[in-house]
């Protein structure tokens, strides 16, 4: 089974940055889950965004479809 929680960090030493995408699932009361995104650069304020799905798996697929997107992007773990 995939992680419920996952941090990827992608650093460009060129532009001294450092970037940062937590994926989350959480559970509400009524047997939803929640795919929780935050992300932005690390040590400021961060962009959060929320999807809603039926299930704790449909959640967690959608974790595994967005980490693997984020790999491409040069994001590691």
């Amino acid at each position: 089974m995939f992680p419920t929680a996952l941090r990827l960090l992608r650093t460009d030493p060129d532009r001294k940055t450092r970037r940062f995408f937590l994926l989350t699932v959480q559970r509400d009361l009524f047997g939803c889950a929640f795919l929780v995104r935050e992300w932005g650069y690390a040590g400021t304020s961060r962009r959060v965004s929320y999807r809603l799905f039926r299930d704790e798996g449909c959640a967690v697929d959608a974790l595994a479809e967005d980490a693997k997107r984020m790999k491409n992007q040069g994001y590691q773990m």
